[in-house]
């Protein structure tokens, strides 16, 4: 399993912010994520706890659970399935005000599964790509909070 962690400040104040990247249709801002379907809204807001999401990513499937929503300060979830086939210990996004806006980190727990080599694979190839992912939609989320 590999933990990948990726920060940045994003100038808008922290509600804003926390509203823009816990409304999972906004990754389609970006080319990477192509499509997004609420597939059951959460008990206390629509992407809140226990909202199931489906992402398109351009390296694959996901059905996430929100499993934590603390708003404007964190939310967390959990991927339940994937194409390709992974193993997700947890995924966190946390949101703290600081001068110039407000901080965000992203922090997710995974591993693709593969019949031997998942480590090597995932530690190569997946955590960078997965990095420049988030990296992705923290700016887009810079950028529409900007304007």
């Amino acid at each position: 399993m590999e933990t990948i962690t990726v920060e940045r400040v994003i100038d808008a104040p922290i509600d804003r912010v926390f509203e823009w990247l816990s409304v999972a249709s906004n990754y389609t801002r970006t080319p990477i994520v192509l499509r997004e379907r609420l597939v059951r809204p959460g008990t206390d807001a629509p992407y809140g706890e226990g909202a199931v999401r489906v992402l398109i990513w351009v390296i694959g499937r996901f059905r996430e659970r929100i499993t934590a929503y603390r708003p404007p300060h964190e939310f967390e979830y959990l991927v339940e399935r994937s194409f390709p086939p992974s193993r997700h210990e947890g995924g966190k996004l946390t949101f703290t005000e600081v001068d110039g806006g407000t901080s965000v980190v992203w922090t997710t727990v995974a591993e693709v599964r593969l019949p031997f080599g998942a480590g090597v694979v995932t530690r190569t190839v997946v955590k960078p790509v997965i990095s420049y992912i988030f990296h992705r939609v923290l700016a887009a989320a810079d950028r529409d909070l900007r304007t």
